[in-house]
């Protein structure tokens, strides 16, 4: 039996929220910002060691098979799988298991997203192991917990119950949280029992088609026939694998992991990526600033010069098609803004 585990890796988001270096047609998971490379070619590199080239999957948007295929020569195209449509996390998860099934059905799947930044890929590949080793051995599902460095108010949580035997670093879950208030997330950091939700969890086919049964029969039919996808989805809710599944089951894990991860979900978060100023101002294209304090500029590719003049607190991102100007606080309305913009521009 192969008990080797496989990466399934989740990149069918528009990454609305790092508008305009993220686009529809072009989003978030190849912005090259970070280190050179678009992001989902770090999250492949990283895996090098635990999970090689031709065990690795993606699950994308049919659309941006192309693009992912040019991002990453180094994967197989035939393990590049297309949605017909975004169903969030709980299709993605429920087509893995059933891909995997068909291959090597005692084999663990790794689910993980696409796009976050992390900083000791040989910590993060330890973490990873320890969770499919656990998953291997025992009917449970394998999730990843981040020791929190600030009370995020942006991340969901994990509570952690006690340890497993011999096993200090993996504990029983006892709830998932959802983003907290600034005071909740506080009283988190503070207890040390909660770790943030970093979107990958760890399991057997066989384990998480028993936690579809239980709690989420509508993507059953997936998991037998993921060649069916193409009729299955649009009779499929949009939920989350949180939602649908893991909230409601009682043999998770947690594999608690201290590797620099950052989701960079929104744009504010280039300040916490990137070297600031001595006026607080992170810039990552060329700029001149005079009295300015705490602002971000970006930008890829060949950058007009942005100047800065007694401004604080903003965020200025220019692409070939498009510049925005927003505060930090405003930027966590992008989908708004967005959805006021012609088709072209998104």
């Amino acid at each position: 039996m192969d008990h080797a585990p496989h990466a399934f890796i989740l990149a069918g988001g528009r990454g609305e929220r790092f508008w305009p270096l993220s686009t529809h047609d072009r989003p978030k998971q190849f912005v090259t910002l970070f280190g050179g490379k678009p992001l989902i070619a770090h999250a492949v590199d990283r895996l090098t060691g635990l999970v090689p080239p031709e065990r690795v999957h993606v699950i994308t948007s049919a659309d941006l098979i192309p693009a992912t295929c040019a991002a990453l020569p180094g994967v197989p195209p035939g393990q590049i799988i297309g949605e017909p449509m975004g169903r969030d996390t709980a299709a993605a998860v429920a087509l893995a298991a059933g891909l995997l099934a068909r291959t090597a059905p005692e084999a663990p799947a790794i689910i993980l997203p696409a796009d976050p930044v992390i900083g000791d890929a040989a910590a993060f590949r330890a973490t990873l192991a320890l969770a499919a080793r656990q998953a291997a051995r025992a009917d449970v599902i394998a999730t990843v917990g981040i020791a929190p460095t600030f009370p995020a108010t942006g991340y969901g949580y994990i509570e952690c119950g006690d340890p497993l035997p011999g096993e200090p670093a993996l504990c029983a879950v006892r709830r998932f949280v959802e983003k907290p208030d600034l005071p909740t997330a506080q009283r988190y950091l503070r207890t040390g029992a909660f770790v943030w939700n970093a979107g990958i969890f760890v399991f057997r086919p066989a384990v998480m088609a028993e936690a579809l049964r239980r709690h989420a029969p509508e993507w059953l039919p997936l998991v037998a026939d993921p060649d069916a996808r193409d009729a299955l989805y649009p009779t499929l809710p949009k939920k989350s694998i949180d939602y649908a599944v893991m909230e409601k089951s009682d043999n998770l894990v947690v594999a608690r992991g201290d590797f620099g991860w950052d989701d960079v979900g929104n744009l504010p978060a280039l300040g916490r990526q990137f070297p600031a100023d001595a006026q607080g101002n992170v810039a990552i294209a060329p700029t001149y600033a005079l009295d300015a304090t705490g602002n971000i500029v970006a930008a890829e590719g060949d950058a007009r010069v942005t100047a800065l003049l007694g401004v604080e607190g903003l965020i200025v991102v220019h692409t070939a098609k498009a510049t925005l100007v927003a505060t930090k606080a405003a930027a966590q309305n992008l989908k708004a803004l967005l959805a006021t913009l012609p088709p072209d521009l998104r």
